[in-house]
């Protein structure tokens, strides 16, 4: 009788377990964003002293390396207000709540973004850059989570792979952008920080980037896939991880090519695959590319480290100015260069421009304002794709 009357009570209390997700919401919208771009945020806690928003939305004259806050006012019926003051570019942004000193998320905004273990709500403002980031009216391509095995770490591993729109019934084959993460980043990076799949459908939708396959893998070899999605279970994000840059990952690499070309309809010559990343991806992109000067004819590295941090790492990349000149000697159709000013990485950049000048080496340079962020990582990308497979 007692196992009937509890599964009786599961039962009737199941259904409101189950319709709290939909009356337990706040009645604020927040943000909101003006017609011109200003966006405001709002907040209900008539107990909090002090709340701040704080994000990466840039102030004019301020880099972009410098969090921008904004002190919100409480009314009398404990809601809090506070505006950016100004119109914002159009772009994707992040931010948080700080409530009486405690970093929270907004409650009234769902949207919501982890890099690598710090979690941000998101918006946009008319779509980001002439309106790629935003979910248009076009083709869609398919994005999918695929396991592969690797002889060389002994386990099954995960990747994201872009198919643009019409791969299923085309019969086509494809060429191949392998697109890799930061540091602390996983194979969600580039699809949900970097909005990877919306600048792809829309740059290939309006005809200024070819359709192509876009694999973008997890540069972590000592993980299977991202955090809390591997059998080790819900573990917290780790950014320095065992193996990230020692040369395990790049001596790996063509593990990743050949299971693309046994699985996908690809196009399987030099000058049908690029490859780009930013930061260690940028890294792991520069030294596949010399490693392999016959796998890939197009290079991108977005504000990409170029040596070695760790000493013991060292003679894994020994002859690097030897290699990228044997490169050279049959040189890649496109080798691109992005970095912002205000980045960490930026004199390093300026050293590695050095040695490919000093050996007459080709390359295209592009500087932007601001540092080691994704605004100026989903612009990389939305500027490079268009230089593919041309």
């Amino acid at each position: 009788m007692k196992i009937k009357l509890t599964f009786a009570l599961m039962l009737a209390c199941s259904p409101a377990f189950a319709q709290q997700a939909l009356w337990g919401g706040t009645s604020l919208a927040s943000p909101v964003i003006d017609n011109d771009g200003t966006a405001t945020f709002r907040y209900h806690n008539p107990a909090a002293r002090s709340v701040k928003v704080t994000g990466d939305f840039k102030a004019r004259n301020e880099s972009d390396n410098v969090p921008q806050v904004i002190e919100m006012t409480k009314d009398s019926d404990g809601n809090w207000t506070g505006s950016t003051g100004a119109p914002l570019a159009p772009e994707l942004y992040s931010y948080a709540l700080e409530v009486d000193g405690v970093r929270t998320n907004d409650p009234s905004n769902v949207y919501i973004a982890r890099d690598v273990s710090t979690l941000s709500n998101i918006f946009i403002v008319d779509g980001g850059p002439d309106g790629l980031y935003g979910v248009q009216d076009v083709p869609h391509g398919t994005v999918s989570k695929t396991w592969y095995h690797s002889d060389m770490t002994g386990t099954d591993r995960r990747l994201t792979v872009y198919t643009p729109a019409g791969y299923e019934t085309s019969g086509r084959n494809y060429p191949v952008l392998y697109l890799l993460h930061g540091m602390g980043g996983d194979e969600n990076a580039w699809s949900e920080l970097g909005r990877a799949t919306q600048i792809l459908d829309n740059l290939i939708a309006s005809g200024k980037a070819r359709p192509m396959i876009v694999v973008m893998p997890n540069g972590n070899v000592d993980t299977a896939a991202a955090p809390g999605e591997t059998s080790l279970g819900l573990t917290l994000p780790d950014p320095n991880l065992p193996h990230t840059m020692d040369g395990t990952f790049e001596q790996a690499f063509p593990e990743i090519v050949e299971y693309i070309d046994a699985n996908y309809r690809t196009r399987r010559d030099k000058m049908s695959r690029a490859v780009a990343g930013l930061s260690m991806g940028g890294f792991h992109s520069l030294h596949i590319s010399k490693d392999y000067p016959d796998l890939t004819s197009y290079v991108g590295l977005f504000s990409a480290a170029v040596w070695p941090h760790k000493p013991e790492s060292a003679s894994r990349y020994a002859d690097m100015e030897e290699k990228i000149v044997r490169q050279f000697e049959n040189p890649p159709m496109l080798y691109w260069i992005a970095i912002g000013k205000d980045d960490f990485l930026y004199d390093t950049n300026v050293r590695f421009r050095e040695l490919l000048d000093r050996n007459n080496i080709p390359y295209t340079y592009t500087e932007s304002d601001g540092g080691h962020i994704w605004r100026n990582w989903r612009r990389y990308l939305a500027d490079f794709l268009p230089l593919l497979f041309r």
